[in-house]
């Protein structure tokens, strides 16, 4: 891979509250949270921006989101809505590139090295993505233009919200110097604590330790460091296709032990699953559930059945999943990833234990 790439990631701006205040206009303007009720032990699933500026965030406890805010409007989740218009950006992509890797319901990759328009700027492929999204949508989104992977998705934080930022081949070595390292994807609360425990803070820190070191204290992860720092990322921006198994997963910035937040990550990566399956217009008779523990043993289990699953048996069987391995066979066990897979699409399944998910991953 060169850096005449040309990647944009696209990432909508407070995905669910903003279309949350967009079909309830008497929510615009005000602090808005998505997420179960706090009598219920809820957990928000996403926040305004007005409701970001009283510290209330994705992943928190619902009464704590209350005593920070206590004007904050609080509606439930409609995954089906937003569906509906993920499906419709993605559309919008698709006028563009055949090369578009959904990362989730408000994020995708798109490469647009040589685009439908045949247009050379991938700057200006994005402020034509950006336009339409809002003129179709009302919703806006932000926008990340780079030569790979890594640096796009970089950049699409750094101007939120309805923001555009470029990082080109020349620009990238300043800027990441001075990256917080936290910045880097995969780098969550607890690699963050332990590479401040080393003295690295920002992505100069890490230049000056060489992948045997990176390799010895943080094992894989610490190629990607050492390549992250240095700008490299050679993964191609790679559209759905045919495969064996489909999953999704997402690694949490904290440790999470609660079942109500498990659940409702539970849901939000079953949605994203869906969505997967939904457009490639397949269905799958085996489920997995994937768990990374705090300490990183990882383990799997999986069930099949003789139908495929479809919306409500999936998130049933998942969560039923979930709660046999947190409440009974590990109880109170702190959980750092969550993940969630269908396999055997089209064919009778086998009622066997599957560990698929290096088949097809897909970050969160």
């Amino acid at each position: 891979m060169s850096d005449s790439r040309k990647i944009i990631h696209i990432d909508m701006d407070a995905f669910y509250a903003s279309v949350e205040q967009l079909d309830q206009p008497q929510f615009r303007g005000k602090p808005l949270a998505v997420g179960g009720p706090s009598e219920k032990r809820g957990v928000i699933a996403a926040a305004s921006y007005e409701a970001r500026k009283f510290g209330v965030r994705s992943a928190m406890p619902t009464a704590e989101a209350f005593r920070r805010c206590p004007e904050l409007n609080l509606v439930s989740p409609r995954f089906p809505r937003y569906r509906e218009i993920s499906e419709q950006v993605h559309g919008i992509f698709r006028c563009y590139t055949d090369l578009i890797e959904p990362v989730a319901l408000d994020e995708a990759w798109l490469d647009v090295s040589a685009n439908l328009i045949r247009e050379p700027s991938g700057t200006r492929v994005a402020e034509r993505i950006k336009s339409e999204i809002l003129e179709q949508t009302a919703l806006t989104c932000s926008a990340g233009v780079s030569y790979n992977k890594f640096l796009a998705k970089i950049a699409s934080e750094e101007n939120k919200p309805d923001g555009l930022f470029v990082i080109t081949p020349e620009q990238a070595s300043a800027f990441l110097k001075v990256l917080p390292v936290r910045k880097i994807p995969g780098v969550g609360r607890v690699t963050e604590e332990k590479l401040r425990d080393f003295g690295i803070e920002i992505t100069e820190d890490l230049l000056k330790k060489d992948a045997e070191w990176l390799n010895q204290h943080f094992g894989k992860f610490g190629m990607v460091l050492f390549q992250r720092a240095r700008g490299i990322d050679h993964r191609p921006v790679e559209p759905e296709r045919e495969t064996k198994s489909v999953s999704v997963e997402t690694t949490f910035d904290r440790n999470l032990t609660n079942l109500e937040e498990l659940d409702l990550e539970l849901q939000n990566l079953t949605e994203k699953l869906l969505q997967r399956l939904d457009r490639n217009g397949i269905c799958g008779s085996t489920l997995t559930l994937k768990l990374k523990f705090a300490d990183f043993e990882q383990i799997t289990r999986s069930e099949s059945r003789s139908l495929p699953f479809d919306r409500s048996s999936l998130l049933e069987t998942g969560k039923r999943k979930l709660h046999q391995c947190c409440s009974r066979e590990y109880p109170g066990r702190p959980i750092r990833l969550l993940g969630i897979g269908i396999s055997n699409f089209g064919k009778p399944p086998r009622v066997v234990q599957l560990d698929f998910f290096e088949d097809l991953k897909i970050p969160v």
